[in-house]
């Protein structure tokens, strides 16, 4: 399971493709607002051989602009950099975090078991609460991600972001027969980023997270 990241044109195309293929689609949906271009999320699920789902998914990939081959041009910046304190940023969200390529980012278990039919799915498989937060300058930061969510804590969650002047700019579920029941929230802000890492844990105190 996992999600493709498409131009709206390309949808069609991969869809079709992995509808050949066998390949379920459970979500298309945006994640965040305004950006160029317009990028469409469609999630996907498979089960069986190991070889044969990959290959379905690159042949649905061949109908993008995709590169398949490892970058070579300029990555961003590794490490944080000083105006951002990210050992103050775990701190306050009372959680470990990671440098990404210069992309400060946390994943956050939820307390209970998410299952699929007989099969536990484990954090890893993206029913984690993604927050990243990337440098903008002068201690401020981009933050984007999801929260993963039961219903109860879908409206405390949105009020406790927009109270503290996060965006809420996608909600929706990614897959069709997990138990409990999940709803992912997509966010967005760029402020200072002490004071977008308050808000996020209070948004974090709002669910049922592991601590």
């Amino acid at each position: 399971m996992g999600d493709l990241v498409l131009t709206e044109a390309e949808v069609g195309p991969v869809m079709w493709s992995l509808q050949e293929s066998g390949m379920e689609q459970t979500a298309l949906h945006n994640h965040v607002l305004d950006e160029t271009p317009r990028v469409m999320y469609m999630h996907i699920h498979g089960h069986g051989d190991a070889v044969q789902l990959a290959a379905a998914i690159r042949r649905a990939l061949s109908y993008t602009k995709t590169p398949f081959a490892a970058p070579t041009g300029p990555t961003l910046t590794k490490g944080p950099p000083p105006d951002i304190d990210f050992h103050r940023v775990e701190q306050v969200l009372g959680r470990s975090g990671k440098d990404n390529n210069g992309v400060y980012q946390f994943s956050i278990a939820r307390a209970e078991k998410i299952s699929d039919g007989e099969m536990e799915i484990p954090p890893s498989m993206g029913v984690a609460t993604a927050i990243n937060f990337q440098p903008t300058g002068g201690g401020r930061a981009a933050i984007t991600g999801d929260f993963v969510l039961l219903a109860p804590e879908v409206n405390p969650v949105i009020h406790v972001l927009r109270e503290n002047g996060i965006a809420v700019t996608a909600l929706h579920s990614h897959m069709l027969t997990e138990s409990p029941r999940l709803f992912f929230m997509h966010f967005w802000a760029n402020d200072e980023a002490l004071k977008l890492a308050r808000g996020l844990r209070a948004a974090l105190d709002k669910t049922n997270s592991v601590k």
